[in-house]
């Protein structure tokens, strides 16, 4: 009687590329790695340097009368924190030469733990405007100064990480 069953015939072993698949594992494992490694040695000093610019050009341009978009919420808040003892040009030649000092710092690592000092209660007024002035920041949605407030949680952080790094906390690479 005929079969129905059609034969056919399976390999016992199908050809692989699996030689090659793995050496693309282990070449993908050690880029990795490696980027690992260079992320580890190079991310905290990226940091403080950025950082250390954007307050040497925050602060320079407060410098400059008619330069910083952020003066009248410099002086608003100086003159809030000061209870009207520091005003006007005062409070922003002030917030000028503390900004610039945090930034030289930070650029140079030269007084940089005075300077980080400096720059945790620059933070704190710099965040005050949140609760001083949340109507004019956030009133009616929010303004653009709201947002430049707002962007300096992002300071905050970064600081924090310096700071750790300054200290003596190392960020490493265990994939090694």
């Amino acid at each position: 009687m005929p079969s129905t069953e059609t034969d056919v015939s399976i390999p016992q072993t199908l050809p692989s590329d699996a030689p090659a698949r793995q050496g693309f594992a282990r070449r993908s494992e050690s880029a990795i790695t490696a980027l690992a490694v260079h992320l580890a040695r190079w991310s905290i000093p990226a940091l403080r340097i950025t950082l250390g610019l954007v307050f040497l050009g925050f602060g320079v341009l407060k410098l400059f009368p008619g330069a910083s978009p952020a003066e009248e919420i410099v002086t608003q808040t100086v003159g809030a924190l000061t209870f009207g003892v520091v005003e006007g040009a005062a409070a922003l030649a002030l917030t000028a030469v503390v900004e610039t000092f945090i930034g030289l710092t930070l650029l140079t690592g030269r007084w940089l733990q005075a300077g980080l000092v400096v720059l945790a209660v620059a933070l704190v007024g710099m965040m005050s405007p949140v609760v001083l002035f949340a109507g004019e920041l956030f009133g009616d949605g929010m303004t653009l100064m709201g947002q430049y407030v707002l962007k300096d949680i992002v300071f905050v952080a970064a600081a924090g990480v310096i700071a750790a790094a300054t200290l003596g906390a190392r960020l490493t690479c265990d994939a090694r």
